[in-house]
């Protein structure tokens, strides 16, 4: 009898606690409906009895959520339903600086919100920064907008130095929890990943998105792909195409449809690594190789080139280009790249329609603005990349373009295998010493000829030696080097200059052990670390010292012409660190046995020493000339022993 007693206490408790309240909010709607239903629209009552009606509406569908934890939609001022279309993390550049914001794009508004605040424990809540209704939205063409506010661009070897500091940690957070180590050490470690990850975020995008209100105001957000400006682009146009109309949100509505935006969200965290789980897939390392086949589906003829992108540290990059092939609408490419990949989990392809129209210039970065016309990703699977065999694919665009394209990956441990070529008679896969020599020569002729190429009209081009060339192009160039062939400088005069580029990286790449030596790599890496600048001084002169003439004299003017090459960096966007980027890892890598000895997985061999190899090239960039005399006159106060 006392058990039914506690039972039917508990059950009044429930509905005079829960049930109850909920009851009377839902019978107050129907009467707040009923009163607006009668009250004429001029009656000072009736935006208070507007402003009523939605608050409690959106109270009840808050209280639906976990039924239906799907819901992507709030109510309207005038009864409707607002469905969220997309959401996402953009970055926007709000008096002179980059704020992260989380952008929502409903059905007649896009909302610009930022994430409050809040103590442990409270529920976490949007602050709205700005709106513009979808029917005030209209994009800048390039010649209508005005130039972007002046933005400090993020230096990129501190970018580049964020990207190794978070894979040093990346590594050092397995190193720990292989050796089971407390999980507050471990969540020190993710705390200053996420933080070095935020700030990549933050600082890396460069491509201007702008938006304007028709009423005045302008928003520039800044993305790292042009996919990512596309999308949000179309969503926005499609949008528009229905019959909207302007409003205006009052302080009510605004809060109401700020404070739903917590739930209906899409896109939950910040997209980088360390908010991932830990059985999420770490990505590939190493190099994907990629042909563009051709590609069909346009209606009118069209001078067209596709794009590839691959994503690192949470955004996406774009790494290759093919030529233009003019004037068609089903252009074959059949164009090879070879792109690095760091920790990549999708290939993304843009098609675009070449514009020669010099007065459409995008005044964000003087650059002409080319119209794309279909865009696709594919997911890249382990299991069907990391094979010896082509794999070939179709990427689907717009549902009318077709892409055909082949693929294959080769992970960063085989890409360090040296293969010695077993003719002695070319130039690649043969020792620096011997080509010398036979060409009697202080440095190799495909250097002379591919460094004077690249000064002569490759020297503004934008992303000279980071864009990749066509890979076709660079083995037909390989083959007439190593042939001797008497057609090398007329064949180099019409080849594409990322395709030279490429060559030259080739050539030091196949080289049977590295530029700077197997013996000395030990050592570079030991000088750079140096915290004394005059023992890091005198022991990176000594190292260079201990070099093989051929080696030192090649190493030396390859310095002098990238040097050059980052004098036109306001032009062709290359730094000093982006070309020791480049150029590093290639001229000093460890040998296969010290990679067996210290690796141990795939994100470990990239993130290891690349650090130092950059740094080792960069400081002799950085350096005032060094002469090769002045270095053998002191190697007379030195050993040479090391």
């Amino acid at each position: 009898m006392e058990i039914l007693l506690i039972i039917r206490f508990c059950c009044n408790c429930t509905y005079a606690l829960l049930y109850k309240p909920i009851d009377r909010v839902t019978r107050s709607t129907l009467v707040l409906h009923d009163l607006l239903k009668h009250t004429p629209v001029d009656h000072p009552d009736y935006p208070l009895l507007q402003d009523a009606l939605r608050i409690s509406q959106n109270f009840l569908s808050s209280i639906n959520e976990d039924i239906d934890p799907r819901r992507t939609a709030v109510t309207t001022p005038k009864g409707e339903t607002r469905q969220l279309v997309k959401d996402g993390f953009l970055v926007e550049v709000s008096e002179g600086s980059r704020k992260l914001r989380h952008v929502f794009l409903f059905t007649d508004v896009l909302l610009c919100a930022k994430l409050k605040k809040t103590s442990v424990g409270k529920h976490q809540q949007y602050d709205c920064k700005w709106y513009i209704p979808l029917a005030d939205l209209v994009f800048p063409s390039p010649e209508e907008s005005e130039a972007s506010p002046h933005v400090h661009p993020f230096p990129d070897h501190e970018l580049e130095d964020m990207k190794m500091k978070i894979s040093a940690l990346k590594s050092e957070i397995q190193k720990e929890k292989a050796n089971k180590a407390q999980s507050r050490a471990i969540e020190r470690l993710k705390k200053k990943m996420f933080e070095n990850e935020f700030l990549l975020l933050l600082n890396s995008p460069t491509i201007p998105f702008r938006i304007h209100n028709r009423n005045g105001k302008s928003y520039l957000f800044l993305l790292s792909s042009d996919y990512e400006r596309s999308e949000w682009r179309e969503a926005i146009q499609k949008l528009q195409k229905k019959d909207l109309q302007a409003f205006v949100l009052s302080s009510v509505e605004l809060q109401v449809l700020t404070g739903s935006c917590f739930k209906l969200r899409t896109v939950h965290n910040i997209p980088v690594t360390s908010n991932k789980d830990d059985d999420e897939s770490p990505g590939l390392y190493g190099f994907l190789h990629v042909i563009v086949h051709s590609a069909k589906g346009f209606k009118q003829s069209a001078n067209l080139y596709c794009t590839l992108e691959v994503d690192s540290f949470g955004y996406f990059v774009s790494k290759a280009k093919t030529r233009v092939f003019r004037d068609t609408t089903e252009p074959k490419w059949d164009e090879e790249f070879e792109i690095e990949l760091e920790g990549s989990q999708s290939l993304r392809i843009l098609c675009y329609e070449k514009c020669y129209d010099k007065t459409k210039v995008n005044k964000d970065n003087n650059e002409i603005v080319d119209k794309i016309m279909g865009k696709g990703q594919i997911q890249l699977d382990p299991q069907t990349v990391e094979t010896k065999n082509w794999h070939t694919d179709v990427i689907e665009m717009n549902g009318q373009i077709k892409v055909e394209f082949s693929m294959k990956f080769t992970s960063r441990d085989m890409s360090l295998k040296r293969t010695p070529s077993k003719k002695q008679t070319g130039v690649f896969g043969v020792k620096i010493s011997v080509v010398t020599k036979r060409e009697r020569s202080k440095v190799p002729y495909i250097v002379r000829q591919c460094v004077e190429e690249v000064e002569k009209r490759g020297i503004e081009e934008v992303g000279i030696y980071r864009i990749s060339g066509v890979a076709t192009d660079i083995q037909a160039l390989k083959a007439v080097f190593d042939a001797n062939n008497k057609d090398i400088l007329l064949m180099l005069s019409d080849m594409d200059i990322n395709a030279i580029a490429g060559t030259l990286k080739l050539y030091f790449r196949e080289l049977p052990e590295p530029l700077l030596t197997d013996r000395l790599y030990p050592a570079f890496m030991e000088g750079i670390a140096l915290s004394d600048p005059a023992a890091k001084e005198n022991c990176m002169m000594h190292l260079l010292r201990s070099l093989p003439d051929p080696n030192l004299i090649t190493f030396l003017f390859l310095l002098e012409h990238l040097k050059r090459v980052a004098e036109k960096e306001p032009v062709n966007k290359m730094s000093l660190h982006n070309l020791a980027t480049v150029f590093g890892p290639t001229l000093l890598r460890p040998s296969e046995v010290e990679s067996k000895a210290h690796l141990t997985s795939a994100a470990d061999i990239w993130s290891h020493d690349v650090m130092a190899q950059v740094q080792v090239l960069l400081y002799y960039l950085q350096h005032p000339p060094i002469s090769f005399a002045e270095l053998k006159r002191n190697t007379l106060y030195f050993s040479t022993d090391v």
